[in-house]
């Protein structure tokens, strides 16, 4: 297996090779299946798309779409909901989803507010249960083109530590690529918890790590300390100087690591955390910024030409997709066509060709719908650095049910309200 220093010096020679233009994007709404919500959580290199979307009974259920962009319904685990991440080159999705049965301690660990079981599953044409650590509940959360799939566990350990109704410990887990394979990645030492949210095709993992006191599953799945895990051995990463949120959620083929860190200059207790998208490499960590003077930015994915997606917003929670590209963080919504009926709140996946998909506010309707951004033909120098794309203008102000999905459901594990700095 290659080294992580040999893959992140591959990652910083890309970049600097790196010389695309930024491209223009057309913009497909792919609905929802009865209900008025979705959301695309990752794309293939295909154009096959995972998410989640609402049904006409208020249920939420895992997807599969693309190409041709119809939506295809991957069920439960017997419970009411589920979600699906990006799918891999096999069509294989990672998958949590509820059980029929109630949690015995209250938990609510798929955050549906259901307090049914929660489990990690693999989707291969039927859903398939993976096991946890020896407690209730788990979710799927990544999967690469071996197979392998990352999320977290429950392990038996009670910690009354932890937030009620929380009352075990839970990991970072990789499992497969054999079925039942399962292996527990250790939080760094002096911490207790962590969560696995970024996997390469070489078995690399991120996350973040920390206790159960300070590394909450809900609203916000986030912890203290960056953390790489190679060949099951944990390695800190830098932060930019906060000392309350570090986090890994993505890294590509090259080792090229992409996370979020708060700073030194974080306003003091929630709701108000600030937090930049960050690249980490041999060097540290990179600040990326924001999109203009937006408060706070949320990276999601890190293809293998260096392009991290994600959300850059304001202070009230209101949140536009960015697209960081050759050092710039670019507003999303200024590289589509102006008459889009699509306002695009948060990227949450890009694929190798540039692809791009996440959730978007359906302006006629107020309804938010999953979206894939598709490159056309690339747009001149100037274009690339045009006001709009820099955010000279401030993102939208969103409806109050767009900020509450984006609170509650999307996940850097699931962002919430502390993150953006909304109340």
């Amino acid at each position: 297996m290659k080294s992580i220093l040999t893959l992140m010096a591959a990652g910083s020679l890309l970049a600097v090779l790196a010389t695309a233009q930024t491209p223009r994007y057309t913009v497909t709404d792919l609905g929802a299946l009865g209900g008025t919500s979705s959301t695309a959580y990752g794309i293939n290199y295909a154009g096959r798309v995972a998410g989640a979307t609402s049904l006409s009974n208020g249920n939420t259920h895992a997807f599969l779409a693309g190409p041709g962009d119809t939506m295809f319904d991957l069920g439960t685990l017997g419970g009411p909901n589920s979600e699906a991440s990006g799918p891999n080159a096999s069509y294989q999705a990672p998958i949590l989803a509820e059980t029929s049965k109630k949690d015995p301690f209250g938990n609510d660990f798929c955050g549906f507010g259901t307090n049914l079981i929660c489990l990690p599953a693999i989707w291969n044409g039927t859903m398939t249960p993976l096991p946890t650590l020896g407690g209730n509940n788990g979710e799927a959360l990544v999967i690469n083109n071996q197979g392998q799939v990352i999320g977290l566990a429950e392990n038996s350990t009670k910690d009354p530590t932890c937030a009620p109704p929380q009352v075990l410990d839970y990991e970072a887990v990789l499992w497969g690529p054999n079925p039942g394979q399962v292996q527990a990645l250790p939080p760094l030492p002096g911490d207790t918890v962590g969560f696995a949210f970024g996997l390469n095709n070489y078995g690399q993992v991120v996350g973040t790590s920390g206790t159960c006191a300070n590394t909450p599953l809900l609203p916000f799945s986030y912890g203290p300390h960056a953390v790489l895990w190679q060949n099951g051995s944990a390695t800190a990463l830098a932060n930019l100087g906060g000392s309350m949120l570090g986090v890994g959620v993505g890294i590509n083929d090259l080792g090229q690591v992409v996370g979020g860190s708060d700073l030194p200059s974080e306003l003091s207790g929630f709701p108000f955390v600030q937090v930049h998208s960050t690249l980490y490499s041999q060097a540290g960590a990179e600040d990326l910024g924001t999109v203009g003077t937006d408060f706070s930015s949320l990276p999601t994915w890190i293809n293998n030409n260096g392009e991290v997606v994600g959300a850059s917003c304001d202070n009230m929670g209101n949140c536009r997709a960015f697209l960081w590209q050759n050092k710039t963080m670019m507003d999303l919504n200024a590289l589509v066509p102006a008459n889009s009926p699509l306002y695009l709140m948060f990227a949450e996946g890009i694929n190798d060709a540039g692809e791009i998909v996440g959730l978007a506010l359906q302006t006629s309707t107020g309804e938010t719908h999953a979206f894939v951004a598709t490159p056309t033909s690339p747009a001149t120098a100037a274009e690339s650095l045009s006001p709009a794309a820099q955010g000279a203008t401030s993102p939208m102000v969103l409806p109050e049910n767009a900020r509450k999905q984006l609170q509650q459901r999307l996940r850097f594990g699931r962002l919430g309200a502390g993150l953006t700095g909304s109340r």
